[in-house]
């Protein structure tokens, strides 16, 4: 017999199995979009026995005077205050009658809709601090939510259900994480409501990896791009790249060599010396995407964390999207800027981008795809290519290229596209929408990151030399890439 799937729990039943744990006792504290969470636990009854108190400081004095200012009022920081202030409160006045008793709890949450005139974004924090059992320090799990209803009460709605199976989750599916996140959307269509950032702290999450949880929110459909920083701390990208320029390389990275950042270097000295971009913030990316860390047919997460480890090595922020087309991800970045974007790429993925097949879902194929792309201020900065590797692409029988060009490099200048496009690509060129990357080290250009990895791998000492020092020590301190240490030489 084929086993069943469980019970899909209704909002109102996982409000109303929590208000009959005798044990869990708190506070809910919901600023903007009402009181939506709160609301369903007293509606499913028993909530006498869950909620010791629920604060909506709906007015911005309100507010600061129980909070303190903020520069932002829904930010991180904000709930993270929220999370502090409800909870010491919380064991000041109860944990002395009940303390020993009750596993205590804050819900969080900070949230714009969508307001009068409908022109900002709708988003919002959602955080939770809680004790597994009593008289234990707790833990946190927060989380952001952007919301795509186009009606607020809609939005509202979707808030609610979410709140309520983040609570349930957190107090039901703690030790199974991916549980955790397939739960987030019971009840909920993933085009209505985005969670592009989790983070689980704490005592009881000492072990979890929080990278491998936000790459599960890609692989779920709960968001299509999560972001760390060089650290290793999962970011919430709005907060990294509100209002910035961006500029952005794509790769594999496995490993990060000295072209990778060679390439990055010289987009960056070119990027800055744009005019639209002087004077203002920056914020230089490294990018996978999901289709090449899946390339091998599952996901191998320790590939995957060797990867961004040494991009963070190095000092990069890593975005892992969902995007295979540029023009999608340029797209997701006008979420949050309106300033300029520059994409460093090699010769190879120029080549990619001219592939007609990748557009065939658009009704306006290539044409649309660069007119999605190159719209509001976006340049791509082209690495070049040595004329083998690029004989090599040509071989392959794409219809993207015809002939190799003459010389022994093959940059955006000399790329030969096929004749249908070739006013395109001149018209592309000639309005430096596509421009050369100057100043790169030529010694760079014979490394290629599919033969570093086969060095690592066969134990050639060369690939040291092919990747920056940093990245090659943790690479053998850390055995990464399948690197196993030369065997001591034999004494005779």
């Amino acid at each position: 017999m084929s086993e069943q799937k469980p019970e899909l729990l209704t909002t109102s039943r996982k409000a109303l199995s929590i208000n009959l744990e005798e044990a869990r006792y708190g506070t809910f504290a919901e600023i903007g979009a009402g009181q939506e969470v709160a609301r369903h636990f007293f509606q499913a009854g028993g909530a006498s026995g869950t909620i010791a108190k629920t604060i909506s400081a709906y007015d911005m004095v309100f507010s600061d005077a129980i909070y303190g200012k903020a520069p932002r009022y829904v930010s991180r920081e904000r709930l993270t205050t929220m999370l502090d202030y409800e909870y010491r409160l919380l064991e000041e006045r109860l944990a002395g009658t009940r303390g020993s008793r009750t596993s205590f709890f804050v819900f969080a949450d900070t949230v714009a809709t969508l307001g009068y005139k409908g022109d900002n974004d709708a988003d919002g924090w959602l955080g939770i601090r809680f004790q597994i059992h009593p008289l234990e320090p707790p833990n946190d799990i927060i989380l952001h939510v952007r919301m795509w209803d186009k009606e607020t009460v809609l939005q509202q709605e979707a808030l609610g259900i979410i709140g309520v199976n983040f609570i349930y989750g957190a107090f039901n599916y703690r030790t199974s994480p991916e549980k955790f996140i397939r739960s987030l959307a019971d009840n909920l269509r993933t085009d209505r409501i985005e969670v592009d950032m989790l983070k689980f702290t704490g005592p009881a999450f000492a072990q979890v990896e929080n990278r491998l949880l936000s790459l599960l929110l890609v692989q779920t459909g709960l968001t299509n791009a999560v972001m760390f920083g060089p650290d290793g701390d999962v970011l919430q990208p709005s907060e990294v790249l509100h209002r910035k320029a961006i500029l952005v390389e794509r790769g594999s990275f496995r490993p990060v060599t000295r072209v990778n950042v060679d390439m990055l270097g010289c987009a960056t000295a070119q990027f800055l010396q744009e005019p639209a971009v002087k004077g203002k913030p920056v914020m230089v990316l490294m990018e996978i995407t999901m289709n090449n860390l899946l390339a091998a047919g599952h996901l191998d997460a320790e590939d995957f964390l060797a990867r961004v480890d040494l991009l963070g090595a190095i000092g990069y922020t890593v975005l892992i999207s969902n995007y295979p087309e540029f023009y999608r991800l340029t797209s997701y970045f006008r979420r949050y800027t309106k300033e300029m974007i520059g994409v460093a790429l090699g010769i190879n993925n120029l080549v990619e981008i001219f592939k007609e097949k990748y557009y065939e879902n658009l009704e306006g194929g290539i044409l649309e795809s660069f007119g999605r792309l190159f719209r509001n201020a976006v340049k791509l900065y082209v690495y070049p290519m040595r004329k083998e590797a690029y004989d090599r692409y040509v071989a392959a029988g794409d219809n993207a290229v015809t002939a190799p060009a003459s010389g022994a490099l093959i940059s955006a200048d000399t790329m030969q596209v096929v004749p249908h496009l070739q006013h395109l690509y001149a018209h592309l060129m000639e309005n430096h929408y596509i421009e050369n990357l100057t100043g790169f080290n030529p010694a760079s250009l014979d490394i290629i990151s599919r033969d570093v990895l086969g060095k690592i791998q066969a134990n050639e000492p060369s690939w040291e030399e092919m990747v920056p020092p940093v990245v090659g020590e943790k690479i053998k301190q850390l055995s990464l890439f399948g690197y196993r240490p030369a065997p001591p030489a034999t004494a005779t």
